[in-house]
């Protein structure tokens, strides 16, 4: 790493889960993160997405003290059998207007997470801290991207910019560990013209718009995932109808229920291998009764949940014993 990473460490670590002083300390499991900011555009206000991990570690805290409960989300007690281990680094020191400082910081700790063999969790930050997250995951070629979004984000540029929000999938999509895109949730305008949609076409992203899911359930999403890939999953909370999810930037009419999430996430957890994870594009000041912060806080537990109830079911089957996962 060009530089020594630091975090400013969380106040209230995301439902318990330990916060170690450095990197180092981190044996396999899980570590969250915060980015909240990436690359920004000359114009568009980053900021309010500064207060998300805190607003969502503060939604969830009350799970700290139930995490041997059983969740019937999961079919499972929270954490498995207890032996998966949870980090929250904290939040790292990004700003506004950094955008180069901004995507090194993301990607040295990304690397530095999986080279310690956890599985980095993110909260971002708007849907450009997906770009240097997805970028250093290249340890874990050939990549499934699973994006669950209501945007495409095919752009080549906007606003003089190619790095930002509008761009995502077209970056990825340049990477050469990324071997497959699954795009699920898409509707409405879809943050693109007809040239971003036959450009991500022509290279192979799949896409299943949000009334495919709400017809047939996300089995057809799940298929397009091969079993036993590495699979990371980018989650932009405008994916979610604004019935439960209204604390976004761009809402749109029609999104997936979280129902449907968590049966996307369970889909790759039990079928393919769930190597990274973020939750980006929530805005807190958009919840005034922190319901919204509590829905997305529960996804990203549920994926914590899916990663221990693995652990626990790989620990099993070592051991001789059935733990069939659901």
């Amino acid at each position: 790493m060009p530089f020594e990473l630091t975090f400013k460490r969380p106040r209230l670590p995301f439902a318990g889960a330990n916060s170690p002083r450095s990197i180092k300390l981190l044996e396999g499991g899980a570590a969250i993160f915060a980015a909240p900011h990436g690359t920004p555009y000359e114009g568009i206000d980053n900021r309010p997405h500064a207060a998300t991990a805190d607003a969502l570690r503060k939604a969830i805290s009350a799970d700290a003290g139930w995490r041997d409960h059983w969740d019937f989300d999961l079919g499972a007690p929270l954490l498995g059998d207890g032996t998966f281990k949870l980090a929250d680094l904290g939040d790292l020191p990004t700003r506004s207007q950094a955008g180069a400082s901004n995507r090194a910081l993301i990607e040295a700790a990304t690397r530095a997470i999986v080279a310690r063999g956890a599985v980095p969790i993110m909260i971002g930050g708007d849907d450009s801290t997906p770009i240097p997250f997805i970028g250093a995951l290249a340890d874990h070629a050939p990549l499934t991207v699973l994006q669950i979004d209501a945007h495409i984000d095919w752009r080549n540029q906007r606003r003089g910019e190619a790095l930002g929000f509008s761009s995502t999938m077209r970056r990825a999509s340049e990477m050469p560990h990324v071997a497959r895109i699954v795009q699920v949730g898409i509707r409405g305008l879809g943050s693109a013209r007809k040239k971003e949609f036959d450009d991500a076409r022509t290279w192979g992203a799949h896409i299943i718009p949000a009334d495919l899911i709400h017809a047939g359930g996300v089995k057809e999403a799940l298929e397009l995932i091969p079993k036993g890939v590495n699979c990371m999953i980018t989650l932009d909370c405008d994916a979610i109808d604004g019935t439960c999810m209204p604390a976004v930037m761009s809402p749109t009419p029609g999104g997936l229920s979280y129902p449907q999430i968590i049966d996307l996430v369970a889909g790759v957890a039990n079928k393919a291998r769930l190597v990274a994870f973020d939750l980006i594009e929530f805005v807190p000041a958009r919840d005034p009764t922190g319901y919204a912060a509590f829905v997305a806080a529960r996804i990203a537990w549920h994926a914590v949940g899916r990663l221990a109830n693995r652990h626990a079911h790989s620990a099993a089957i070592a051991a001789g014993r059935d733990l069939p996962l659901r």
